[in-house]
């Protein structure tokens, strides 16, 4: 990235951060993914029992390492066996720390998500006594138009394709608005402003994280 690409990149985090401060999110900025995992686990109190939503920018953050070194128990980690995911999944959420990503934040301080069975978008909104949220500077959209375009058409078939569905677009590389058993895209959601009830921290992280 060159110095001019930074600067337009850390301008549009300066509006997106402001956006969603002004909808009520405690929202920071993360230059560099070491400082967003440092911020993570700062607001994580040892002994906590943590959920996680299905995340590939979790995984490149080094997450499920560090949180090793930890006095933290994950009820959820990933790739359980299909006969336990389920039930930890709904023990999920009720956990004392939920954290995941996002599939897009828009510049007017919007989270938009698409889920396939709803455990992730379920437990940002309502029943972990806390969520952290934290993406890359890539997941940072102009308006919900440009969210739902960029998930639909990009994010979308990527997930479907690293989650081995038998869907038409991991085919094509194309959403054809399916109704395969195996479809991901079930469960479309839009934050306007922070749940009244839920403790939401969202960490921009200046870094290319996920998919998209």
């Amino acid at each position: 990235m060159t110095e001019f690409e930074r600067w337009y990149k850390e301008k549009q985090i300066e509006r997106t951060i402001k956006a969603l401060k002004k909808n009520n999110f405690d929202a920071i900025y993360a230059p560099t993914a070491k400082e967003a995992v440092d911020a993570i686990f700062a607001m994580i109190e040892e002994g906590s029992r943590i959920g996680v939503g299905g995340s590939v920018t979790l995984r490149q953050l080094g997450f499920f390492e560090e949180i090793k070194k930890r006095s933290l128990t994950i009820i959820n980690p990933p790739d359980l066996p299909p006969e336990e995911a389920l039930r930890a999944r709904k023990e999920a959420l009720l956990s004392d720390v939920f954290v995941c990503s996002t599939n897009a934040i828009t510049e007017d301080g919007m989270l938009y998500n698409i889920d396939g069975t709803g455990n992730r978008v379920g437990a940002m909104a309502f029943g972990p006594k806390k969520v952290i949220i934290v993406c890359g500077i890539n997941k940072i959209v102009k308006d919900l138009d440009d969210a739902q375009k960029k998930v639909k058409e990009e994010i979308a078939p990527m997930n479907a394709k690293r989650l081995e569905t038998k869907t038409p677009c991991v085919e094509t590389g194309e959403c054809a608005d399916c109704s395969s058993p195996q479809r991901i895209c079930n469960i479309y959601t839009v934050m306007v402003k922070k749940p009244s009830r839920t403790d939401m921290k969202v960490i921009i992280v200046g870094e290319h994280l996920g998919l998209g």
